[in-house]
């Protein structure tokens, strides 16, 4: 079972799935065409080119993360990008073309970049939210009580009530009134 509060995504899981299956399918279709022997070389060609290139940019990556570092800056894409070159080299270790070719989409970085903005849009922000109740990327929930539908985000005094139309509205201490006091 997954830890409390972390929810399975069977879509993730398919795809998991799918990648050896189509692996499997591409073999076989290569099986009727190509000797063996061939094949062969074909995977472990593709496997020892694709991890010449994971160790030539994971060296690229780390030095750039180490430059960041040294000026005292935030290195988040060069940890998601070693955290991708990192799958991309166990995928390339993994035998079939099909992980051959993802992994190279990992590895490249014209490709990568996509991939690396996707993973921080929906893998990392989303953690750190959770992990952090919102302080990590300035999510925070300010004023009236979450998911009531009456009251929004805001930071002083007099914010938290939104309208209708999703706008926020700034009200001194004398606009307050109170339920009772209409009689």
């Amino acid at each position: 079972p997954p830890p409390p509060g972390m929810k399975i995504d069977f879509r993730v899981i398919a795809l998991l799935l799918l990648v050896p299956l189509l692996d499997a399918m591409l073999l076989a279709v290569l099986a009727t065409r190509l000797s063996l022997v061939a094949i062969v070389a074909l995977v472990v060609l593709t496997a020892l080119v694709g991890m010449v290139l994971v160790r030539a940019e994971g060296r690229r990556t780390l030095a750039n993360l180490q430059r960041k570092l040294a000026t005292g800056e935030m290195p988040t894409n060069e940890v998601v990008d070693g955290a991708l070159l990192l799958v991309a080299g166990a995928m390339f270790l993994t035998p079939g073309l099909v992980t051959d070719f993802v992994a190279l989409l990992l590895a490249l970085p014209p490709t990568r970049y996509p991939i690396r903005v996707v993973v921080k849009k929906y893998v990392v922000t989303p953690y750190l939210d959770a992990k952090t109740g919102g302080f990590a990327t300035g999510n925070v929930y300010m004023g009236g009580f979450p998911n009531d539908g009456g009251t929004g985000t805001g930071s002083g005094p007099g914010t938290g009530s939104k309208s209708t139309d999703g706008d926020t509205i700034d009200m001194d201490g004398d606009e307050y009134r109170n339920v009772d006091d209409d009689r």
